[in-house]
């Protein structure tokens, strides 16, 4: 096990430990020193505790899924990283896959809980700028041949010096080209109906639309100053409670019940003209349709209906002058 102080050595030199930062199911996050080229970083490892008590075929996938993140951030040209997490190391450590990652401030769960502790609440033109971002990432995930399964706030970073979020993250990522039913994969609190109520036996069938549904998600908590879909915290408890028999056990809720419309209109609405909240929630009502095939099929058009709304702040500014 890992202490503060241990050396790693990546393929660019040597990281010494500082602190733990954050845990998952099988991967600690370690700030670090990096080579002087290099400098501080996020460091990546596996939990060796976690894979001590974890079945053969368990440490399989998750070494499997530390690989996969590395190879897609490897591939990934320069251009391309705008809004995603960059790779500035990899290597092995203990025989498996580490990654030094670039470091950020911190997640954008701890951001929102610690604006909504100061009793600030987050300008809608903000949300809708991360909302942004989040769909140019998503968008590169998806060029590059995967889909991503995983979009919650506790994969995006903060930036706190150009206000910008990151996504971060990517060993749930799956392959587009694959159109067979897979096994789970995701976190009960932010997925998509197909993620959570299984094909039969076969697993669940995904594609990219998955990752809108999680993006609109995302788009209600951050506009309601972090309040879930009330499909989302039902689904969560189910799995709490029964695993991934939730999907056959529990019935199938409303995605986006009446009051939630409600709520997330006249969160915009205050300071801000009805028109771009109504344009909002086309755009939320999009996002988190039952049926994938009635979300948004390409990025581009998430950016128009974006446009759309911005068009309609500036409107608003305009008449109010």
């Amino acid at each position: 096990m890992e202490q503060p102080g241990d050396m790693i050595v990546l393929g660019a030199g040597h990281y010494r430990l500082r602190e733990r930062m954050a845990t998952s199911a099988y991967g600690v996050l370690w700030r670090a020193d990096g080579p002087a080229t290099i400098g501080p970083v996020a460091l990546k490892l596996i939990n060796c505790e976690q894979m001590a008590g974890a079945p053969a075929q368990q440490r399989e996938r998750w070494i499997a899924s530390a690989q996969t993140e590395i190879n897609f951030l490897r591939s990934l040209a320069p251009w391309d990283q705008r809004h995603i997490v960059r790779l500035l190391d990899s290597g092995e450590q203990a025989g498996r896959p580490a990654l030094a990652l670039e470091l950020l401030d911190q997640d954008l769960k701890r951001y929102v809980a610690a604006e909504h502790t100061a009793g600030r609440t987050i300008p809608f033109t903000r949300t809708l700028g991360w909302i942004a971002q989040i769909n140019q990432a998503l968008a590169k995930v998806h060029q590059y041949g995967w889909r991503y399964l995983d979009l919650k706030p506790g994969n995006l970073l903060f930036d706190s010096r150009t206000g910008s979020v990151k996504l971060a993250d990517f060993g749930t990522n799956r392959a587009l080209a694959d159109l067979h039913p897979h096994s789970y994969a995701g976190t009960p609190n932010w997925q998509a109906p197909e993620q959570v109520f299984a094909q039969g036996a076969e697993g669940y069938l995904t594609d990219a639309r998955t990752d809108y549904f999680a993006l609109g998600a995302l788009l209600y908590y951050l506009v309601t100053n972090g309040q879930p879909l009330r499909f989302c915290s039902s689904c969560a408890q189910a799995w709490r409670e029964h695993g991934q028999a939730a999907g056959k056990l529990l019935p199938m809720p409303a995605v986006l019940d009446a009051d939630e419309e409600v709520r997330f209109a006249q969160a915009i609405s205050i300071g801000h003209d009805l028109e771009a909240a109504s344009r909002a929630l086309a755009l939320l009502r999009a996002l988190v349709a039952a049926r994938r095939e009635n979300r948004p099929r390409h990025a581009i058009e998430i950016s128009r209906m974006i446009a759309h709304i911005r068009d309609a702040l500036h409107a608003g500014l305009r008449r109010a002058a």
